[in-house]
């Protein structure tokens, strides 16, 4: 029902694509015109003027050649987004890539194409009703962290641990705060530049070859806030060491992925000195918060229990606030 308002020759084949939010489904379409990606928007993602607003940001990026998947619009030159049986779908070309390569080449052509997002999308009127907010000092983190200690006492990985997890918690609790007050303190003394962001910055939204970024994808997240969340946000994901279970992970990131992602960033497009001085604050409620949401929603992190990610992450916090130094001293153009 769905292609049929499309224009894309005879179906050949329609094959689930797992990759992603299992919120947000999707499948391979291969026609006589070609490979297709069709995607079901979430639901919290689906209201019009979202929709409307991450399209237009979407065609403003093919204007200027930026590298993503292009949107394919209904038959007719119709919309580009198909409304069936109150649910919204999106058809795009399939681009085939691979995943990020953790080197520090791709870490920093992944700075620099966030950096030409930002450059390609400050030509766009912003409208009044456009999305807003961050991970930035946000009540969802905040409760989030004050509902899981109830919300996870009765796994067998916290039974007998519930003192521990309260603790947990509470530093948690206190780093954010903590974070998000020297953000504010910052931004009052020297204001950070506001503009659209793509605010989901990281290598599962992208494709690579050769260490080079070949498609940005995921839209949905788009909004408007202070342009450093989103390169804090990328900086942390592009140095994340990580890999087996998250005791063993190590607290410190990576310096050359770092390094190589920041001097990527600002060979395009300089930071304020207020910016940097942000982007270790910004990095801890980033790795906090995309740490405790999806708890609160799934009681676990992927497939890992919760009371041991969230020392890890708390582990990580630690190492970032002791070495805040260390990263801006990393982090210089």
């Amino acid at each position: 029902m769905v292609l049929s308002h499309y224009e894309i020759g005879a179906i050949e084949s329609i094959t689930e694509f797992e990759r992603g939010s299992r919120r947000s489904p999707k499948v391979v379409v291969v026609s006589a015109d070609g490979k297709f990606l069709l995607k079901r928007r979430a639901a919290r993602r689906k209201s019009e003027r979202k929709v409307a607003f991450s399209h237009r940001v979407q065609e403003r990026l093919a204007a200027v050649a930026f590298p993503l998947p292009r949107l394919i619009r209904a038959r007719n030159d119709g919309p580009t987004a198909v409304s069936v049986r109150d649910e919204t779908y999106e058809l795009f070309e399939f681009i085939d890539g691979e995943a990020f390569p953790v080197t520090p080449a791709a870490a920093c052509d992944a700075g620099r194409t966030l950096a030409r997002f930002h450059q390609a999308v400050l030509a766009i009127d912003i409208p009044d009703s456009v999305p807003s907010g961050t991970y930035h000092d946000t009540i969802g983190v905040r409760t989030g962290l004050n509902v899981i200690p109830r919300s996870i006492s009765s796994h067998d990985s916290v039974v007998g641990q519930e003192i521990d997890l309260q603790s947990v918690t509470e530093v948690l609790f206190d780093d954010y705060d903590r974070a998000a007050s020297a953000v504010e303190r910052i931004s009052a003394a020297d204001s950070l530049a506001v503009q659209i962001l793509h605010a989901d910055w990281h290598a599962g939204n992208m494709l690579f070859r050769d260490d080079k970024v070949l498609a940005v994808m995921d839209y949905d997240s788009c909004r408007v806030a202070e342009r450093i969340t989103d390169v804090a946000n990328g900086a942390l994901h592009f140095s994340l060491i990580s890999g087996g279970h998250p005791d063993r992970w190590p607290d410190h990131p990576d310096r050359k992925r770092l390094v190589a992602f920041m001097r990527g960033y600002q060979e395009a497009s300089p930071l304020a000195a207020a910016e940097r001085q942000a982007l270790t604050h910004l990095m801890i409620e980033a790795l906090i918060a995309e740490s405790v949401l999806p708890i609160v929603h799934a009681g676990s992190f992927e497939q890992w229990a919760s009371f041991g990610f969230l020392r890890m992450v708390a582990r990580k916090v630690k190492w970032f606030r002791e070495n805040e130094e260390e990263i801006l001293e990393a982090t210089r153009s």
